[in-house]
């Protein structure tokens, strides 16, 4: 498969969820904005003053292309000490958020007409990064009566001869899903004996709420098939800064060195000495932010449960409830319904894939009193329509 101009334009089309976003800056007027996932917090003033030292110092320039050596030296203690996971300095780059990391390792990793194997209900770019590597995106369902746990049979049986990459992201964007450890082994042992490499997409791992958080490196038997991707934008809100990592087999991190040399050149060197600030500083800001998170996902679990017509899977981790409404339509309608007639803004559930149809996505990054008032306003739109 060879995509021409128009087809990469076709696979970077504007998503349902870009759509509900435009849709309620269009709308305006008293609308509760639960459809973003973006923390809701500042960041922590130790990192902004971090940044302002370093502007004010004059580290305004290039960095190398892989980061700030010093940088990636606590990226490395960061992901041994808080996820197990132990790499060198040279295997680390830094990147312009995960979401360079994540098509970084899809365009050192796939060639024209490899199979990009995931999960779904899954984030909606992973589909496009596959295509922009010229990969086939081959998204598996996971069982909603399982409350979309990971199945890893369904997952196995998907990898085969052409799989060249495998994502997996727990916690899960969109259902706050945190994956079975053993389930994640048999992914892997799969796609190692395929000769893939796993992503672990990790930005949400330091919001998980119901187990200690394990990276995926840490806790399979064949570490050099993981690739990490992980950011500072979730746990320590910098979502702005625009700082993430990629961490692998040396050869790997390399390619994508040399890749990123002709694209970015390198992450922001004042967000790189922020970043730096946060991994390395005083953690009293992204503990005060986790401890909101876990109170606003157990008052969301809470009010699902009291809501007649309304359930949703457990979120184990990030900030995200996935929503099985007892209302009429596609996901796309519900959603629109919810914005116009009742204030409300979710992103439409089949914009993670088709085993997202019929579903809503909440964020809960938002404080109580918008939380309370979302599902005041979809608990009415649910009663109405009975």
């Amino acid at each position: 498969m060879t995509l021409g101009p128009t087809d990469r334009v076709r696979a970077v089309e504007r998503s349902s969820i870009r759509y509900m976003f435009d849709l309620a800056e269009e709308v305006g007027g008293d609308l509760v904005r639960l459809e973003v996932g973006e923390p809701d917090f500042d960041t922590p003033a130790h990192v902004t003053e971090a940044a302002c030292d370093a502007a004010r110092s004059g580290h305004t320039g290039y960095t190398s292309n892989a980061g700030l050596p010093a940088l990636r030296e606590a990226i490395g203690d960061h992901m041994a000490r808080d996820y197990g996971v132990r790499v060198d300095a040279d295997e680390i780059l830094v990147t312009t958020g995960g979401m360079e990391a994540l098509h970084l390792a899809a365009l050192c990793t796939v060639d024209p007409g490899d199979d990009v194997v995931f999960p779904t209900p899954a984030f909606p770019n992973y589909w496009v990064q596959a295509r922009m590597a010229e990969g086939m995106p081959t998204p598996v369902p996971m069982p909603a009566e399982d409350g979309f746990a990971l199945d890893a049979d369904r997952l196995v049986d998907a990898i085969g001869p052409d799989t060249a990459l495998v994502l997996l992201c727990s916690p899960n964007n969109p259902t706050g899903r945190t994956f079975d450890p053993d389930a994640i082994r048999a992914v892997v042992d799969a796609a190692a004996d395929h000769d893939a490499y796993v992503v672990a997409d990790e930005v949400y791992l330091g919001l998980a709420y119901d187990r200690d958080p394990e990276g995926v490196a840490a806790i399979t038997g064949h570490p050099e098939h993981v690739l990490t991707v992980n950011s500072c934008s979730k746990r320590y809100a910098m979502t702005g800064w625009r700082v993430g990592w990629l961490a692998g087999t040396a050869d790997i991190v390399d390619q994508a060195t040399k890749i990123r040399e002709s694209t970015t050149s390198c992450a922001p060197s004042v967000s790189q000495h922020a970043a730096l600030a946060a991994l390395t500083g005083a953690d009293d800001a992204a503990a005060e932010m986790y401890d909101a998170f876990r109170e606003r996902r157990d008052y969301v679990v809470d009010r699902v449960a009291d809501i007649d017509g309304l359930t949703c899977p457990r979120p184990e981790g990030a900030f995200y409830a996935f929503l099985d409404p007892d209302l009429p339509g596609s996901s796309l309608e519900m959603a629109e319904r919810l914005l116009r007639e009742y204030g409300v803004v979710l992103a439409p559930g089949d914009g993670f894939g088709e085993a997202g149809a019929g579903w809503l996505r909440l964020s809960f990054a938002n404080g109580l009193d918008r939380l309370d008032a979302g599902f005041d306003r979809i608990e009415r739109a649910i009663d109405d329509a009975r």
